[in-house]
Protein backbone atom coordinates (compact mmCIF):
# COMPACT_ATOMS: atom_id res chain seq x y z
CA UNK A 1 0.00 0.00 0.00
CA UNK A 2 1.67 2.81 -1.16
CA UNK A 3 1.72 6.46 1.29
CA UNK A 4 0.86 9.58 -0.09
CA UNK A 5 3.58 12.16 -0.44
CA UNK A 6 3.11 14.96 2.82
CA UNK A 7 2.00 18.21 1.62
CA UNK A 8 4.51 20.94 1.99
CA UNK A 9 3.12 23.54 4.31
CA UNK A 10 2.98 27.01 2.31
CA UNK A 11 4.03 29.20 4.58
CA UNK A 12 2.79 32.27 2.49
CA UNK A 13 -0.67 31.34 4.14
CA UNK A 14 0.40 31.01 7.54
CA UNK A 15 -0.34 33.83 9.72
CA UNK A 16 0.24 34.43 13.42
CA UNK A 17 -3.11 34.51 15.47
CA UNK A 18 -4.14 37.95 16.46
CA UNK A 19 -1.49 39.46 14.44
CA UNK A 20 -3.80 41.86 13.04
CA UNK A 21 -5.21 43.50 16.25
CA UNK A 22 -2.01 44.48 17.31
CA UNK A 23 -2.71 48.10 17.00
CA UNK A 24 -5.75 47.40 19.52
CA UNK A 25 -3.50 45.44 21.82
CA UNK A 26 -1.35 48.58 21.79
CA UNK A 27 -4.20 51.02 22.22
CA UNK A 28 -4.85 48.91 25.82
CA UNK A 29 -1.85 48.60 26.87
CA UNK A 30 -1.13 52.53 26.87
CA UNK A 31 -4.84 52.55 28.47
CA UNK A 32 -4.05 50.20 31.02
CA UNK A 33 -0.16 52.31 31.88
CA UNK A 34 -2.12 55.59 32.02
CA UNK A 35 -4.49 54.29 34.56
CA UNK A 36 -2.41 52.75 36.68
CA UNK A 37 -0.50 55.88 36.33
CA UNK A 38 -3.97 57.94 37.47
CA UNK A 39 -4.44 55.56 39.96
CA UNK A 40 -0.93 55.62 42.04
CA UNK A 41 -0.81 59.06 41.96
CA UNK A 42 -3.93 60.00 42.82
CA UNK A 43 -4.62 57.96 45.72
CA UNK A 44 -1.04 59.08 47.28
CA UNK A 45 1.16 56.12 46.77
CA UNK A 46 3.74 57.79 45.46
CA UNK A 47 4.75 61.42 46.22
CA UNK A 48 4.68 64.21 43.83
CA UNK A 49 7.94 64.33 43.72
CA UNK A 50 8.78 61.64 42.53
CA UNK A 51 6.05 61.01 40.03
CA UNK A 52 3.31 63.77 39.17
CA UNK A 53 -0.25 62.82 38.80
CA UNK A 54 -1.42 62.96 34.91
CA UNK A 55 -3.58 66.17 35.56
CA UNK A 56 -0.30 68.02 36.89
CA UNK A 57 1.61 66.67 33.61
CA UNK A 58 -1.36 68.07 31.71
CA UNK A 59 -1.37 71.42 33.14
CA UNK A 60 2.32 72.11 32.39
CA UNK A 61 1.86 70.73 28.89
CA UNK A 62 -1.14 73.32 28.14
CA UNK A 63 0.67 76.20 29.92
CA UNK A 64 3.65 75.42 27.78
CA UNK A 65 1.33 75.11 24.47
CA UNK A 66 -0.38 78.35 25.64
CA UNK A 67 2.96 80.07 26.14
CA UNK A 68 1.94 81.03 29.96
CA UNK A 69 4.54 78.88 31.77
CA UNK A 70 7.24 81.02 33.10
CA UNK A 71 9.64 79.61 30.28
CA UNK A 72 9.74 79.69 26.86
CA UNK A 73 7.15 78.41 24.81
CA UNK A 74 6.93 74.50 24.29
CA UNK A 75 6.77 75.44 20.04
CA UNK A 76 10.79 76.93 20.61
CA UNK A 77 12.21 74.13 22.83
CA UNK A 78 10.43 71.71 20.23
CA UNK A 79 11.73 74.28 17.31
CA UNK A 80 15.18 74.00 18.35
CA UNK A 81 15.60 70.80 18.54
CA UNK A 82 14.09 69.63 15.92
CA UNK A 83 16.76 71.63 13.90
CA UNK A 84 19.71 70.58 15.80
CA UNK A 85 18.34 66.90 15.34
CA UNK A 86 17.63 66.92 11.79
CA UNK A 87 20.93 68.76 10.82
CA UNK A 88 22.94 66.26 12.55
CA UNK A 89 20.71 63.70 11.04
CA UNK A 90 20.81 64.91 7.34
CA UNK A 91 24.56 65.47 8.00
CA UNK A 92 25.40 61.99 9.06
CA UNK A 93 22.96 60.48 5.87
CA UNK A 94 25.09 62.65 3.64
CA UNK A 95 28.36 61.36 5.08
CA UNK A 96 27.65 57.76 6.64
CA UNK A 97 25.61 55.66 4.28
CA UNK A 98 28.55 56.58 1.12
CA UNK A 99 31.46 55.52 3.47
CA UNK A 100 29.21 52.69 4.01
CA UNK A 101 28.88 51.56 0.64
CA UNK A 102 32.43 52.39 0.23
CA UNK A 103 32.93 50.17 2.65
CA UNK A 104 30.38 47.44 1.54
CA UNK A 105 32.21 47.87 -1.65
CA UNK A 106 36.19 47.98 -1.44
CA UNK A 107 38.35 46.31 1.59
CA UNK A 108 40.50 49.29 0.88
CA UNK A 109 37.81 51.60 2.39
CA UNK A 110 37.27 49.21 5.00
CA UNK A 111 40.21 48.99 6.24
CA UNK A 112 40.49 52.66 6.47
CA UNK A 113 37.11 53.14 8.10
CA UNK A 114 36.22 50.53 9.99
CA UNK A 115 38.57 51.06 13.03
CA UNK A 116 37.38 54.73 13.82
CA UNK A 117 33.85 53.49 13.58
CA UNK A 118 33.87 50.28 15.56
CA UNK A 119 36.27 52.34 18.30
CA UNK A 120 32.95 55.40 17.97
CA UNK A 121 30.23 53.01 18.23
CA UNK A 122 29.77 51.64 21.75
CA UNK A 123 30.91 55.37 23.17
CA UNK A 124 28.60 57.00 25.22
CA UNK A 125 27.95 60.57 23.79
CA UNK A 126 28.69 61.81 27.56
CA UNK A 127 31.98 59.93 27.00
CA UNK A 128 33.42 62.49 24.45
CA UNK A 129 31.50 65.10 25.38
CA UNK A 130 34.65 67.02 27.37
CA UNK A 131 36.27 66.54 24.60
CA UNK A 132 33.96 68.52 22.43
CA UNK A 133 33.37 71.25 24.77
CA UNK A 134 37.13 71.75 24.70
CA UNK A 135 37.64 71.62 21.00
CA UNK A 136 34.79 73.70 19.24
CA UNK A 137 33.12 75.42 22.75
CA UNK A 138 29.68 75.97 23.99
CA UNK A 139 28.13 77.28 20.58
CA UNK A 140 25.42 75.60 18.61
CA UNK A 141 28.15 73.29 16.47
CA UNK A 142 29.16 70.89 19.48
CA UNK A 143 25.69 70.52 19.85
CA UNK A 144 24.90 69.26 16.37
CA UNK A 145 28.12 67.60 16.27
CA UNK A 146 27.51 65.95 19.35
CA UNK A 147 24.30 64.08 17.88
CA UNK A 148 25.85 63.65 14.83
CA UNK A 149 28.33 61.29 15.98
CA UNK A 150 25.23 59.50 17.86
CA UNK A 151 23.84 58.65 14.32
CA UNK A 152 27.07 58.51 12.65
CA UNK A 153 28.30 54.51 13.47
CA UNK A 154 24.67 53.26 12.53
CA UNK A 155 24.30 54.71 9.11
CA UNK A 156 27.76 53.38 7.80
CA UNK A 157 27.26 49.97 9.96
CA UNK A 158 23.80 49.56 8.32
CA UNK A 159 24.65 50.69 4.63
CA UNK A 160 28.03 48.58 5.04
CA UNK A 161 25.69 45.94 5.68
CA UNK A 162 22.80 46.37 3.12
CA UNK A 163 25.77 46.01 0.38
CA UNK A 164 26.47 42.14 0.98
CA UNK A 165 22.25 41.34 0.24
CA UNK A 166 22.72 41.74 -3.73
CA UNK A 167 23.33 38.14 -4.23
CA UNK A 168 25.76 36.88 -6.57
CA UNK A 169 23.38 35.46 -8.88
CA UNK A 170 21.59 38.73 -9.28
CA UNK A 171 24.89 40.11 -10.22
CA UNK A 172 25.55 37.98 -12.70
CA UNK A 173 22.45 38.30 -14.26
CA UNK A 174 22.71 41.50 -14.60
CA UNK A 175 26.40 41.46 -16.26
CA UNK A 176 25.43 38.70 -18.70
CA UNK A 177 22.48 41.83 -19.90
CA UNK A 178 25.34 43.72 -20.63
CA UNK A 179 25.00 46.05 -17.82
CA UNK A 180 28.70 47.98 -16.36
CA UNK A 181 29.96 47.49 -12.82
CA UNK A 182 28.39 50.83 -12.36
CA UNK A 183 24.93 50.15 -13.54
CA UNK A 184 24.87 46.94 -11.04
CA UNK A 185 25.90 49.08 -8.11
CA UNK A 186 23.10 51.53 -9.12
CA UNK A 187 20.35 49.33 -10.24
CA UNK A 188 20.79 46.22 -8.19
CA UNK A 189 23.38 46.08 -5.18
CA UNK A 190 21.51 50.14 -3.89
CA UNK A 191 18.21 48.62 -4.51
CA UNK A 192 19.18 45.33 -2.71
CA UNK A 193 20.76 47.67 0.27
CA UNK A 194 17.65 50.30 1.02
CA UNK A 195 16.08 48.05 3.19
CA UNK A 196 19.28 48.18 5.56
CA UNK A 197 20.09 51.76 5.18
CA UNK A 198 16.41 52.71 6.16
CA UNK A 199 16.35 50.46 9.07
CA UNK A 200 19.56 52.35 9.77
CA UNK A 201 17.98 55.60 9.40
CA UNK A 202 15.48 54.58 11.88
CA UNK A 203 17.66 53.23 14.51
CA UNK A 204 19.85 56.41 13.97
CA UNK A 205 16.80 58.91 13.94
CA UNK A 206 16.24 57.28 17.86
CA UNK A 207 19.72 57.29 18.78
CA UNK A 208 19.64 61.12 17.62
CA UNK A 209 16.60 62.05 19.99
CA UNK A 210 18.72 60.02 22.93
CA UNK A 211 21.34 61.97 22.61
CA UNK A 212 19.16 65.20 22.54
CA UNK A 213 19.70 66.12 26.32
CA UNK A 214 23.30 65.32 26.44
CA UNK A 215 23.97 67.41 23.40
CA UNK A 216 21.60 70.38 25.21
CA UNK A 217 23.57 70.05 27.96
CA UNK A 218 26.39 72.69 26.48
CA UNK A 219 25.15 75.81 27.31
CA UNK A 220 21.92 75.28 25.44
CA UNK A 221 19.36 78.28 26.52
CA UNK A 222 16.50 76.65 24.82
CA UNK A 223 15.34 72.72 23.31
CA UNK A 224 13.43 69.98 24.55
CA UNK A 225 16.48 68.77 26.16
CA UNK A 226 17.16 72.35 28.01
CA UNK A 227 13.78 72.11 29.14
CA UNK A 228 13.95 69.14 30.70
CA UNK A 229 17.48 69.53 32.53
CA UNK A 230 16.37 73.18 34.01
CA UNK A 231 13.04 71.54 35.54
CA UNK A 232 14.87 68.63 36.78
CA UNK A 233 17.72 71.49 38.64
CA UNK A 234 14.28 72.82 40.27
CA UNK A 235 12.88 69.17 41.60
CA UNK A 236 10.22 70.21 38.71
CA UNK A 237 9.10 66.17 37.90
CA UNK A 238 5.78 67.67 36.58
CA UNK A 239 7.73 69.65 33.63
CA UNK A 240 10.70 66.85 33.57
CA UNK A 241 8.24 64.09 32.85
CA UNK A 242 5.88 66.27 30.35
CA UNK A 243 9.27 66.87 28.44
CA UNK A 244 9.76 63.11 28.58
CA UNK A 245 6.54 62.17 27.02
CA UNK A 246 7.12 65.04 24.18
CA UNK A 247 9.86 63.81 23.39
CA UNK A 248 9.12 59.89 23.04
CA UNK A 249 6.49 60.94 21.08
CA UNK A 250 7.83 62.61 18.90
CA UNK A 251 10.45 60.23 18.30
CA UNK A 252 7.62 57.75 17.97
CA UNK A 253 6.13 59.98 15.06
CA UNK A 254 9.43 59.71 13.56
CA UNK A 255 9.67 56.18 13.65
CA UNK A 256 6.32 55.66 12.03
CA UNK A 257 7.39 58.65 9.36
CA UNK A 258 10.33 56.06 8.91
CA UNK A 259 8.38 53.15 8.43
CA UNK A 260 5.93 54.87 5.97
CA UNK A 261 8.62 55.92 3.92
CA UNK A 262 10.40 52.17 4.34
CA UNK A 263 7.05 51.00 2.92
CA UNK A 264 6.81 53.26 -0.26
CA UNK A 265 10.46 53.01 -1.14
CA UNK A 266 11.29 49.03 -0.33
CA UNK A 267 7.67 47.61 -0.72
CA UNK A 268 9.35 44.50 -1.52
CA UNK A 269 10.76 43.78 1.70
CA UNK A 270 9.56 40.89 4.04
CA UNK A 271 7.58 39.45 0.47
CA UNK A 272 10.48 37.58 -1.36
Amino acid sequence: MSKSPATPLKTSAFKIPGEGSSAFITTVTIVVMVAAWFIVTNMGWIKPIFLPSPQATYQQFYEYITGIANDKPLWAHFTASMLRVFAAFLLGCVTAIPIGIAMGMSRFWRGIFDPPIELLRPLPPLAYLPLIIIWFGIDEFPKVLLIYLSCFAPLAMAARSGMRSASQEQMNAAYSMGASYSQVIWHVVLPAAMPEILVGMRISIGFGWSTLVAAEMVAANVGLGQMVLNASNFLRTDIVVMGIIVIGSVAFAFDLLMRWVENKVVPWRGKM
